[in-house]
C-alpha cells in the first residue's frame, strides 16, 4: 500500500501568505490608479481656474467674452471678439459661442497650455478648439445654471469637468476640493454631456433615481455609474 502525501500546514500557510500578498498588491495598485486619476482631474480644474482668474486680472474681462481680443491678444489667426457683456455665453451677440472662444483667448494669451483656435462660425467643440478631460470628453467654461442645487440653480460662471467620469472618481474629487456634497458648495454634480455617448443620468428634477447623486447630495459610489460629471462654480 502506497503512502499518501499531502501538503503540510507550513506549505499551506506559505501559499496563503503568497495569495494574501498578491491580493494586497492588486488592491493597492487599484488604489494608486484611482488616486492618480483624482489628482489629474483636480490639477486640470485648478489649472483652468487659475488661467481664468489670471486672464480676468490682466484684461479686466472674461475669456471668450472679451470684446477687444482682436486688438490685445495675438492668436494663430485673427482673434475673434466676444460681446463684452460680462458673461461667457453659448449665444452671445458678438461671437455666438463664447464658451468655445474662451479656450482660444486663454491659450493665445499664454494662460493655458496647448493650442486652441476657434474660427468664425464654429458652433461646436472640436479637438482643435476645446480641451478634453482624461476620459476624452470636452470641458466647458460657461455662464449657465446647468449644475445641481437643492432648489433652483442660479446662473453663474462655472467650469464643467465633462461627463464619462466614474462616480467613485468624481465623488473623491468633491471630497478633496469641496464638501463631498453633490448638491452644495463650490463643486457640484452637472448633467453637461459634451461629446459623451449618453447624457449623465438623473437630471436635476430626478435625483431620487440615485444614479450619480441622491437628493441628499451623497454621490452614489455603490452604483458604479461610469458617466457622471461635475462643475466648479466661480
Amino acid at each position: 500500500m502506497k503512502k499518501q502525501h499531502g501538503f503540510t500546514l507550513i506549505e499551506i500557510a506559505i501559499v496563503l501568505v503568497i495569495i494574501g500578498l498578491l491580493l494586497g498588491g492588486v488592491l493597492k495598485g487599484q488604489e494608486l490608479i484611482t488616486s492618480a486619476r483624482v489628482r489629474n482631474l483636480i490639477a486640470q480644474q485648478d489649472g483652468i481656474k487659475a488661467a481664468f482668474f489670471g486672464f480676468q486680472d490682466r484684461f479686466k474681462a472674461y475669456p471668450g467674452d472679451y470684446a477687444a481680443a482682436s486688438t490685445n491678444i495675438r492668436c494663430t489667426t485673427t482673434c475673434l471678439n466676444g460681446d463684452g457683456d460680462g458673461r461667457i455665453e453659448t449665444a452671445g451677440t458678438g461671437e455666438a459661442h463664447e464658451e468655445i472662444l474662451a479656450w482660444t483667448h486663454l491659450a493665445s494669451a499664454g494662460f493655458l497650455n496647448g493650442s486652441y483656435n476657434m474660427t468664425a462660425g464654429e458652433t461646436a467643440p472640436t479637438d482643435a478648439n476645446n480641451p478634453k478631460n482624461p476620459y476624452s470628453i470636452y470641458l466647458q467654461l460657461v455662464y449657465d445654471a446647468i449644475y445641481a442645487d437643492t432648489g433652483t440653480a442660479a446662473a453663474k460662471h462655472n467650469l464643467k469637468t465633462g461627463a464619462q467620469i466614474p462616480v467613485e472618481i468624481i465623488a473623491e474629487v468633491d471630497r478633496k476640493i469641496d464638501d463631498g456634497d453633490g448638491l452644495r458648495g463650490g463643486f457640484r454634480y452637472s448633467v453637461y454631456q459634451g461629446n459623451a455617448p449618453a447624457a449623465p443620468a438623473a437630471p436635476q428634477a430626478a435625483y431620487a433615481a440615485g444614479v450619480c447623486v441622491l437628493t441628499s447630495g451623497v454621490w452614489q459610489a455603490t452604483q458604479s455609474e461610469t458617466n457622471c460629471g461635475g462643475a466648479s462654480l466661480f
